[in-house]
């Protein structure tokens, strides 16, 4: 405690020297967030809902039972959610526009400011360097290489691979004089564990870096993202932004890797206005004293967002600076892509199991960042549903309104005439053009930032967003069995994504492999290509392109996760899933004209 309190003393002592760079002048108070844009979102969401619901609420009546109640509800519900979901995703994009062209004014303010004295306060630095199997040389090089006047480089190695158990040795060996390895006895807490341990025991530093193995920082990392926590005892961290790493791209980083640096430039900075800044778990810079007094990062998979939480109701906050750049890398294969979505999805269902009732009773929290932690937390958990959702659509709904219909395609004066199971009639009530509007916002709402940043290069554009498609909108399966796994058995493993070493098993498939629903289970890869085949079975019986463009990309992202990402016959079909999704979408135009699909576009998932 002694030493705390001296910490505060000396964090006192120095704010003075927070104006080192122009670009910390303006640094947003943490509790002063903007309601604005969650006002927009529920304003609009409210307005449409009170447009729509008593139509498609309509439907309940046609129901000749409580199951074809129960089954319409569903769809009626579910579908106002992803309403919901969509304000989201387009507000954010609005009010980014908006924040730039405000940041915009701030800086030309600031270049007609005096200049501002260099950094003069240099307290000793830990730079946590966490690995585990997946050590980096040009990572870690570049921890070492820092411009910084007092700073020591801890490796935290979880590792039992001997052969990178070697390559840390070697590397600390060559960097004796400011490297040093630090491990444990067990892998107990992951990587929370990893960094408590290393904080209690070794390294004492008041302020420390954590990086993750893959990482590159930029040489000025500690000194550019300092001042703002001097400038402030209440910043608990600072959170460095992130693009993809050019040089280290697979031809899968290749094809994806914009995606990373197009997200974190049009999400992450609003959050210092308008929501929660999240401690991401790696590019950022901590105060000691936060860490201590909640008593180290929680023990939980999603440790870097509890911890977060967990300063924030002490009264501290973060600050996301846009302008430090860290490189990281795309997973290298579709396998490891689909580990950290495993990782990432159990991983918040045990965040929102656990932390979630606390978030919400938390009075120093605001309600704007209440709302920005579990808008993207309810997301993954919320893939359960939307499962449904398909299985609800595609199955339950054309036994409950559809009938079948005779479509008659003429080709050369020759008819060709095909049954089509469609909805009946009743479902005239709800379409029209309104509804088809608020249907294709939903579908486009969440790749609008990506359609934004490379409209300017359309083929650049169609090649991303196909490639995003065959990827993350066949997820749901995955997610969907990761959900469910959870549920039952309440267990949320760190899996590390660069990890090469087998973690499944191909053999004996056994109701545990699901519950466990590690990709590499064959059981897990076996579900989710039945449930491929199935949907594109009913896709074809209902005629719908855009469905069964989701449902090959179901099919064929197992078969990439054995095969891999550019595979000679598994490659070239990736291209397939968005244009059935395009043609489905325009399909879907003619249920104004009086051809009702049944699923009505909202399989598109990003």
């Amino acid at each position: 405690m002694l030493r705390l309190a001296a910490l505060r003393d000396h964090l006192g002592e120095n704010v003075a020297s927070s104006r080192t760079r122009k670009r910390h002048t303006a640094t947003p108070v943490g509790s002063r967030k903007r309601p604005h844009l969650f006002i927009a979102i529920f304003a609009a969401w409210v307005l449409a809902i009170g447009w729509f619901h008593p139509r498609m609420w309509s439907l309940t009546q046609v129901a000749d039972g409580p199951f074809a109640f129960a089954s319409i509800a569903y769809f009626v519900i579910f579908a106002e959610i992803a309403w919901l979901y969509g304000f989201y995703n387009i507000a954010i994009v609005l009010f980014a526009l908006l924040d730039r062209a405000e940041q915009r004014l701030v800086t030309q303010r600031l270049s007609n400011s005096a200049p501002m004295d260099a950094l003069s306060n240099t307290p000793a630095i830990a730079v946590l360097y966490t690995t585990c199997n997946d050590f980096s040389q040009r990572s870690a090089q570049s921890c070492v290489e820092l411009e910084y006047a007092d700073f020591r480089v801890y490796v935290l190695d979880d590792s039992d691979n001997p052969d990178t158990i070697a390559q840390v040795d070697a590397f600390a060996a060559a960097h004796a004089d400011m490297v040093q390895v630090v491990r444990r006895g067990s892998r107990r807490a992951f990587k929370a564990g990893n960094l408590n341990h290393a904080l209690s025991f070794v390294a004492n530093e008041p302020f420390f870096a954590v990086v993750d193995a893959d990482e590159i920082l930029p040489t000025d990392f500690l000194s550019a993202l300092l001042p703002t926590l001097l400038a402030d005892p209440r910043c608990g961290f600072v959170q460095a932004n992130h693009r993809s790493d050019p040089e280290a791209q697979t031809v899968l980083g290749r094809d994806m890797g914009i995606g990373i640096d197009i997200h974190w430039k049009w999400y992450q900075p609003l959050r210092n206005d308008y929501g929660f800044v999240m401690f991401l778990g790696h590019g950022a810079l901590l105060r000691r004293a936060c860490w201590e007094e909640v008593g180290g990062f929680p023990e939980i998979v999603s440790e870097d967002l509890g911890y977060a939480i967990s300063i924030r109701r002490r009264g501290y906050y973060g600050v996301f600076d846009k302008q430090v750049m860290c490189l990281e890398a795309f997973p290298a294969t579709v396998r490891a892509f689909r580990i950290r979505h495993v990782k990432w999805t159990r991983g918040t269902c045990q965040f929102l199991h656990r932390w979630a009732p606390q978030l919400i009773r938390a009075r120093s929290i605001t309600a704007v960042e209440k709302l920005d932690i579990l808008f993207p937390t309810l997301n993954l958990p919320l893939t359960l549903f939307y499962f449904l959702f398909m299985v609800n659509a595609q199955f339950l709904f054309p036994f409950i309104l559809g009938e079948i219909r005779t479509l008659t395609i003429v080709i050369f004066d020759r008819e060709i005439s095909v049954p089509v199971l469609t909805l009946g009639t009743e479902m005239s009530r709800i379409f029209g053009v309104d509804f088809y509007a608020i249907t294709l916002v939903t579908i486009v709402a969440p790749v609008l930032c990506f359609v934004l940043e490379l409209w300017k290069t359309p083929l650049r554009l169609f090649r991303f967003l196909t490639h995003s498609t065959a990827l993350y909108a066949a997820l749901s399966t995955l997610s969907f069995l990761s959900v469910l796994g959870y549920a039952a058995t309440r267990e949320a493993r760190f899996y590390v994504t660069g990890d090469t070493t087998t973690q499944g098993t191909d053999e004996r498939p056994t109701l545990a492999d699901l519950m466990d629903t590690h990709p590499d289970s064959g059981f897990v890869r076996g579900f989710e290509t039945f449930a491929g085949l199935t949907f594109l079975v009913s896709a074809v019986a209902t005629l719908q392109f855009g469905f069964a463009g989701v449902a090959l990309a179901f099919i064929l992202l197992p078969a990439m996760h054995k095969l891999g990402w550019r595979h000679s016959i598994v490659g070239p079909l990736t291209w397939i899933p968005f244009p059935l999704i395009l043609i489905g979408a325009s399909y879907g135009a003619l249920g104004v004209a009086g051809l009702q699909p049944v699923f009505f576009g909202l399989g598109f998932h990003f």
